[in-house]
C-alpha cells in the first residue's frame, strides 16, 4: 500500500482511506526541568502552578503544543505524523539548550494516541449497525455519529452515515490502516456497506 504525498494511504479498494490528523507522544528527557525559569525565558508559554502542575508551550513552525513537567516528562500534541512528533521533541530540546537547560542523551519517546479521519468507501445505515454490532453507542438526538469500539482492540471508531470515519487509539499508521480494513470487512460481512456516496 503506497502513501501519497498528502499522507493519505490508499489501495485498490475505491474510496477507502485514512489520513492521520493528530499524533500524541510522551517523552522523557531524563532530567528535571526548572519550570519557573522556563516560564520567564521561553516565548509562547503558560505557567500557572496553582491550577496545573505543567507548563504549556506552543510552537508555530512546526506547529505543535506541549506540556512540560518538572520531572522531565513532556506530552506533545498537534503533529500529523510520528516523524513530525519526534521533530517537535527535538525542537523543544534545542530550545531548552538555547536557554542553558542542557539535555544529554536521547529522549525516550512513546506514541500515546493517533487520530485519523477517513472513509470506508460506502454509505452506512447507523440505525442498523447499532443493533448488529456489539460495543456501540449511538444517540442521534445528541450527536450524528456512532461510536464503535473494535473488539479485542484499543481502537475506537466514530462512524457517520456518509461512510466517513474517525479513528482513535492507534499507536501507528499501520495499525490505523489495518483497523479500517477490519471495520470495512465487518461491515461487508453484515451487509452494512452501502454504495459509495
Amino acid at each position: 500500500m503506497a502513501a501519497s504525498k498528502t499522507g493519505k494511504k490508499k489501495d485498490k479498494t475505491k474510496g477507502v482511506y485514512a489520513k492521520t490528523q493528530n499524533v500524541v507522544v510522551s517523552a522523557n528527557i531524563h532530567r528535571d526541568l526548572p519550570l519557573e525559569k522556563l516560564a520567564t525565558k521561553l516565548e509562547r508559554v503558560e505557567y500557572n502552578p496553582e491550577q496545573f502542575p505543567g507548563l504549556i508551550f506552543k510552537n508555530d513552525v512546526p506547529k505543535f503544543s506541549a506540556l512540560l513537567f518538572s520531572s522531565g516528562r513532556i506530552i506533545c500534541t498537534g503533529t500529523k505524523s510520528i516523524k513530525e512528533a519526534k521533530n517537535a521533541i527535538a525542537v523543544i530540546v534545542k530550545k531548552l539548550g538555547a536557554i542553558g537547560v542542557k539535555v544529554t542523551g536521547e529522549p525516550e519517546i512513546e506514541v500515546q494516541n493517533m487520530v485519523a479521519s477517513g472513509s470506508v468507501g460506502g454509505k452506512l445505515n447507523l440505525n442498523e449497525i447499532v443493533f448488529k454490532f456489539e460495543n456501540t453507542e449511538y444517540e442521534p438526538e445528541q450527536f450524528p455519529g456512532l461510536v464503535y469500539h473494535l473488539p479485542e482492540s484499543h481502537i475506537t471508531f466514530l462512524l457517520f452515515g456518509t461512510g466517513k470515519i474517525v479513528v482513535t487509539g492507534a499507536k501507528s499508521e499501520k495499525e490505523i490502516i489495518e483497523s479500517v480494513y477490519i471495520l470495512r470487512d465487518q461491515l461487508k460481512k453484515e451487509g452494512e456497506l452501502g454504495e459509495p456516496v
